[in-house]
């Protein structure tokens, strides 16, 4: 009896430091480690997000920039990272979703290699043309192109961006012949697509929709399945190309290993920070719809955006390069 006592008394003395720290998370700041550079939309919708998800948890959520490659360096970082849950990473569909179709040597496993967290919103993008264009909706648009196999044209932000993806989705979809033309960023095609010597641009809301507001260029409709409470007067393409999605969403991961429990706290956390107005004001002030779901939803959503990407890259023979 003594002995059996004695027992279930060091068991409970082994536990209680472990049950201990668990409930003691976090017990310092939290590093969130966005791959790419300091003031673009991804570190803003970061640090944006990162003030009321250390209010949620009690702590510092601190922000670090590590960008390189692509996003490849500071998604390295987090997959090779200690599965406390101090460390996160802000990733986007450029990290977990295009790159590893473009680059099947990356340094870590897209799947395998991270804890999904939660899904933290999307970006939309809208269809542009110019004032110019004989075209003002969607289907007007896509005749006038079956008219003219060939001779009109697509402007992007380079090789393998989520701007030429679109547009090949697009082209795709409709069974279009329309040229490419890469840019150096899409604010540099701008002015050839005002001046009409570019035909369409699939830029995202944030950059793209001032020029609409300021009557220099002309929207057709937005890329997301529904219309987005962002820009609720674009009719989505889905309405005549069925099925019709492209947006850029981000999320939180962790290193592969991440405790279910610390997955379901930070889980918690996200959303809760993303419900706070403030929060939302700011996002949508970015061209970004706050948006999340558990861990499980966040991992099919990458699974079925990187299928998709997959697919319209090998069967259009897209590079990086």
């Amino acid at each position: 009896m003594k002995r059996r006592h004695l027992l279930s008394a060091a068991t409970a003395l082994g536990t209680a430091p472990l049950a201990w720290a668990q409930a003691a998370y976090p017990n310092k700041p939290l590093r969130l480690l966005v791959p790419f550079p300091a003031g673009g939309a991804t570190d803003i919708l970061a640090r944006t997000v990162s003030q009321k998800l250390g209010e949620r948890l009690g702590t510092t959520v601190v922000v670090e920039n590590r960008p390189g490659a692509g996003g490849t360096i500071g998604s390295d970082l987090v997959a090779k990272a200690a599965p406390d849950g101090y460390t996160l990473l802000l990733a986007t569909s450029s990290t977990h979703a295009i790159g590893p179709a473009l680059n099947p040597r990356l340094p870590y496993d897209p799947v395998h290699d991270f804890s999904p967290i939660a899904q933290v919103g999307l970006a939309p993008s809208i269809m542009l043309v110019p004032n110019s264009s004989p075209a003002h909706t969607v289907q007007e648009w896509i005749q006038h192109a079956r008219r003219n196999p060939g001779r009109l044209n697509y402007a992007s932000s380079g090789n393998g961006t989520i701007v030429q993806l679109t547009a090949e989705l697009f082209k795709a979809q409709a069974g279009l012949f329309v040229v490419h033309i890469p840019y150096k960023g899409t604010a540099l095609a701008i002015p050839d697509l005002v001046s009409g010597k570019l035909d369409v641009l699939f830029d995202s809301l944030p950059t793209g929709l001032p020029h609409v507001r300021d009557g220099r260029l002309r929207a057709l409709g937005v890329t997301t399945l529904k219309r987005s409470p962002l820009v609720p007067e674009l009719p989505p393409i889905a309405d005549v190309l069925p099925g019709f999605e492209s947006t850029t969403w981000f999320g939180l991961y962790g290193p592969k290993g991440l405790p279910a429990d610390l997955q379901t706290r930070l889980n918690t956390a996200t959303q809760q920070a993303l419900a706070d107005p403030e929060v939302r004001d700011k996002l949508a002030r970015l061209g970004i719809e706050g948006v999340t779901g558990s861990p499980a939803q966040f991992a099919a959503l990458v699974a079925a955006d990187a299928a998709k990407w997959k697919k319209i890259i090998v069967e259009r023979k897209i590079t990086g390069d």
